[in-house]
C-alpha cells in the first residue's frame, strides 16, 4: 500500500473521529498493537534485502522488517476474519524472535505467491483450518534467522563470540548482561549481514517455548470492541461514490427493463450502470443509491434456468447417485463381504445448500484508471483476486493493487473473486472511485453456494454386530473441480470424499467412490469446510445405526472400531467421560456422539439435547475433545471450537438453500435463520496435548456437530435423521 493510498484513506476526518484512529497506522488492517510506534510501514519483500542496507531497514525473509526507530514488523500472510490468526501467527514469530506480542506490529501481506503461500492449500489463501499448519515451521523459522542476524550483528559491534549473547525482548544481552542493543540499534548492522538458508537455523526445542501454548489475548480484541477495526465495507475515500447493485435473481439472465429516469431522478443519484447481468445505480451516499435502485423498476429475463428447482435437483441426485462412480477407496471385497454378512444396513443421507450469510455482507471498493486498479477488499485469496482482475481489465498483474482488510466473517465466501469482479465492471463505468454494496438479500440469493449432496450407504453386520462391510456412494457438485482443477485427478475431487474415504474406525472391507453431478444455474463453493461437513454426518449417523442395530452402547461400539487409532480412541474417551456418557437423563433427553479426523486434527463431540412435545430441538449442552498436535493459543482453540459448534448447530438446526423457478427462496435472516441466543448452548472444550505437527481447528467443530445432535435426537426419541436441517414435524410426540 502506496503512501498516497493511505493518506487518501484518511482524508475522511469525520470517520478517523468517530473510530479513533491510531494516526494512519496500518489502515488496511485497522489496528496497531500496544506499546509500538504509530507510523505507517510498508511491506518490503525478502527481494529487496540490497536496498535494506541503503536505508538501515532489516528485513531478512518476507516476513519480518524491522527499522531503526520503529517496531517489529510482521508482514502477515494470512488474513484475520474473526479465526485469531494475527495473534496465533504473531505468537509463532514472536517465540522464536523473542520479542513480546506487544512489540509487533502487523501488516497485511500484498499478493505474492512466492512469498507468501500456503503450503497446505499451494496458493497464497486463507482457508481449509490451514493457517498454523502451513506457517508453523516457516514463521518461526523466520524468526530465528532474525533473531540470529540480530545477535550476530551486537557480537560483531562487541567482538565477542555470538554463542555468549542472548536475546529476550527485543534487546540482545551480553554474556554477563552488562552490555546490551535493542533490535532497533541493530537493524542497520544486521541488514548488511549475509541471510543464512531458513533450514540451517535451529529451532527452539518445544520444552523451551514460553509464549507457544500459552493462554495469549487477542490483539484484535481491543480495536474490534472499541470500533476502530475497518473492515472493506468501512472504505472511504476523496470523491467516492457508492453503488447498491440487483443482480439476475437467475443464474445466467439478465436485465429486461430498466427505468433509468426514475432511478436518476432520486435526489443524489449519478448514474445507472447495467452491465447485463446486474444493475448498479451509483450515488452520493447509500440511502439515496437503494432508493434509486427501487425507483429503477428491474424486470428481468431469466435466461435458460429459469426451470431450476430443489426437486429436480434431489431427482437429478438421485438418479444419476445409482451408477457406479470414480473410485476413492476400494480395500477387500466389499460386495462379497456385503453378500455374506448377517445383517445388512441400508440408508440414504442427503443434506442441503447453505449460504455463508457473513454479518459483514459482500462489498468491494474499486478505483479503475488507465494503467492502474486499486481494491480495498477483505479477501481470503489475494493472488486469485489479483489474476482475475488482470484478465478482465487488461492490465499487469503488478498494475492490480489490493488492499486486503479484517474480515466480518469469511467461512469460505470471500475465497470467491466474484463480488470483486463485480465491482470492477461497474468501475468501468465510473469516474473516480466507487464501493458497490450487496444488500443483505443480494447476499443470500446471489451466494456461492456448499453443495447439496447425497450419500448411499450400507453396511454388512457379523452375527456379533462387527461390521464386515462398508460401502459409501457420494453423490454432488465439485468445488475443486472449478477452484483447484489440478488437484482433482482422474474425475476424483479429493475434498468431496474427505473424512469419508478414510473414516477413523477398523473397516475390514471396505468401498467409497463418488459421482460428480453438476445441478444448472447454482454455483457452489467452500463453505467452513466442504467434504467434511456432510461426510462427517453421514459416516458417524450410520456408524450409530449400526450400533443400534447390533443392540451396543454407542461409545463402547466405537471404541471396538478404534482399536488401531489411538488419537481418535483417546478424544472419544475423554469427550465421554467429561460429558458424563452413561448417567441418568430425563424423558425425552438423550447425548449423542460423533468422532472424525479431518483438517489434520482428531475430534469428537457430545451433544446433550431435549427434544420437546411439539418437535422443537434444545440443544442444552456440548463438549467437546480435540486433539490438534502441538497447539499455539488454547485460548483461541477454544473460541474457534465454539464459534465452530454454534456455525455448525445453525446449519444443522435452521440452514437450507432452496430454488423455485430458478430463484432462491431465502433472502434474509427471518427465513434463513441463525441461531438466536437463547439457542445457543454451553460449550466446553477439553484439549489433549502432545507433541504431534499442529493441525486444524477453525472447521473441526463445524463438521462434527451436527451428527453428534441427530444422534442424540435418536437416543432421545427413537427417531433417526438422515436429512439435515433437523425436521421439526417429524419428531413431534404421538402420545
Amino acid at each position: 500500500m502506496d503512501e498516497l493510498v493511505l493518506k487518501e484513506q484518511i482524508v475522511d476526518q469525520t470517520a478517523v473521529s468517530r473510530r479513533a484512529f491510531l494516526q494512519g497506522t496500518g489502515l488496511v488492517l485497522g489496528f496497531a498493537l500496544t506499546g509500538v510506534s504509530a507510523e505507517p510501514v510498508f511491506a518490503a519483500p525478502a527481494s529487496q534485502v540490497v536496498e535494506n542496507e541503503v536505508t538501515g531497514t532489516f528485513a531478512p525473509n518476507g516476513f519480518i522488517r524491522i527499522n531503526p526507530t520503529g517496531p517489529v514488523t510482521l508482514v502477515m500472510p494470512m488474513v484475520e476474519m474473526g479465526q485469531g490468526v494475527y495473534t496465533s501467527l504473531s505468537m509463532l514469530l514472536a517465540e522464536e524472535l523473542e520479542v513480546t506480542l506487544d512489540q509487533i506490529q502487523v501488516e497485511h501481506a500484498p499478493p505474492n505467491h512466492a512469498l507468501y503461500v500456503n503450503s497446505i492449500i499451494g496458493i497464497q489463501n486463507t482457508g481449509g483450518s490451514a493457517s498454523v499448519r502451513a506457517f508453523w515451521t516457516p514463521l518461526r523459522q523466520a524468526g530465528a534467522v532474525g533473531r540470529n542476524l540480530l545477535i550476530a550483528a551486537a557480537a560483531e559491534r562487541w567482538k565477542v563470540d555470538p554463542a555468549t549473547c542472548r536475546a529476550m525482548d527485543g534487546v540482545v544481552f551480553d554474556a554477563l548482561g552488562s552490555k546490551h542493543l535493542s533490535y532497533g540499534e541493530l537493524a542497520t548492522a544486521a541488514a548488511k549481514l549475509p541471510v543464512p538458508p531458513a533450514a540451517t537455523v535451529k529451532l527452539k526445542d518445544p520444552k523451551d517455548f514460553t509464549l507457544i501454548g500459552t493462554r495469549a489475548k487477542r490483539v484484535d480484541s481491543p480495536i474490534k470492541v472499541d470500533g476502530r477495526a475497518l473492515y472493506g465495507i468501512d472504505t472511504r475515500l476523496p470523491g467516492m461514490k457508492v453503488a447498491a447493485v440487483a443482480i439476475s435473481p437467475v443464474v445466467g439472465g439478465k436485465a429486461k427493463t430498466v427505468d433509468e429516469k426514475a432511478a436518476l431522478a432520486v435526489k443524489g443519484v449519478r448514474q445507472v450502470v447495467n452491465i447485463d447481468e446486474a444493475i448498479a445505480v451509483v450515488a452520493d451516499h447509500m440511502g439515496a443509491a437503494n432508493k434509486g435502485l427501487e425507483a429503477a423498476a428491474i424486470t428481468w429475463d431469466d435466461g435458460p434456468n429459469t426451470k431450476v428447482s430443489n426437486a429436480d435437483i434431489v431427482k437429478q441426485l438421485e438418479e444419476e447417485s445409482k451408477n457406479p462412480g470414480v473410485v476413492a477407496r476400494d480395500d477387500g471385497d466389499a460386495g462379497k463381504a456385503l453378500a455374506g454378512a448377517a445383517q445388512r444396513i441400508d440408508a440414504i443421507y442427503q443434506v442441503p445448500f447453505l449460504a455463508h450469510a457473513a454479518m459483514e455482507p459482500m462489498n468491494c471498493t474499486v478505483h479503475l484508471q488507465k494503467d492502474r486498479c486499486d481494491i480495498w477488499v477483505g479477501t481470503q485469496a489475494p493472488t486469485i483476486t489479483q489474476s482475475q482482475v488482470a484478465d478482465l481489465t487488461g492490465l499487469p498483474k503488478d498494475a492490480i493493487k489490493i488492499h486486503n482488510h479484517l474480515i466480518g466473517g469469511g467461512f469460505g465466501r470471500r475465497l470467491e473473486p466474484d463480488g470483486t469482479l463485480l465491482a470492477v465492471k461497474i468501475a468501468r463505468h465510473v469516474d473516480g472511485p466507487v464501493k458497490v454494496i450487496w444488500s443483505r438479500e443480494e447476499d443470500i440469493q446471489h451466494d456461492m453456494y456448499r453443495p447439496y449432496y447425497l450419500d448411499r450407504v450400507s453396511a454388512g453386520l457379523d452375527a456379533a454386530g462387527k461390521p464386515v462391510a462398508w460401502t459409501h456412494r457420494i453423490a454432488g457438485s465439485s468445488v475443486m473441480a472449478r477452484y483447484y482443477p489440478t488437484y482433482v485427478k482422474d474425475g476424483l475431487d479429493p475434498d468431496a470424499v474427505e473424512a469419508a474415504a478414510k473414516p477413523p474406525y477398523e473397516l475390514p472391507n471396505i468401498h467409497v467412490d463418488y459421482v460428480q453431478v453438476e445441478p444448472a444455474g447454482v454455483r457452489t463453493s467452500w463453505w467452513r469446510g466442504v467434504g467434511p461437513t456432510h461426510n462427517v454426518f453421514v459416516v458417524e449417523s450410520f456408524i450409530d445405526e449400526l450400533a443400534h442395530a447390533a443392540k451396543q452402547d454407542p461409545v463402547a461400539y466405537r471404541k471396538g472400531l478404534l482399536a488401531q487409532n489411538p488419537r481418535a480412541l483417546a478424544v472419544l474417551s475423554l469427550a465421554a467421560e467429561k460429558a458424563g456418557w452413561g448417567s441418568p437423563l430425563p424423558e425425552r433427553h438423550g447425548r449423542g456422539i460423533s468422532v472424525q479426523f479431518a483438517y489434520g486434527s482428531y475430534t469428537s463431540q457430545v451433544a446433550e439435547v431435549e427434544v420437546a412435545a411439539d418437535g422443537s430441538v434444545n440443544v442444552k449442552r456440548v463438549v467437546c475433545a480435540i486433539d490438534c498436535g502441538m497447539y499455539v493459543n488454547p485460548d483461541t482453540i477454544e473460541a474457534q471450537i465454539q464459534g465452530g459448534t454454534v456455525f455448525g448447530l445453525t446449519a444443522a438446526l435452521h440452514g437450507s438453500i432452496t430454488f423455485k423457478e430458478g430463484r432462491v427462496e431465502q433472502s434474509n435472516f427471518d427465513n434463513y435463520l441463525p441461531m438466536r441466543i437463547d439457542e445457543v448452548p454451553v460449550v466446553e472444550t477439553h484439549l489433549i496435548k502432545n507433541a504431534e505437527a499442529p493441525g486444524g481447528v477453525g472447521e473441526a467443530p463445524t463438521a462434527i456437530v451436527s451428527a453428534a445432535v441427530t444422534n442424540a435426537i435418536f437416543a432421545a426419541t427413537g427417531k433417526r435423521l438422515r436429512t439435515l436441517p433437523i425436521d421439526r414435524d417429524s419428531l413431534k410426540s404421538s402420545s
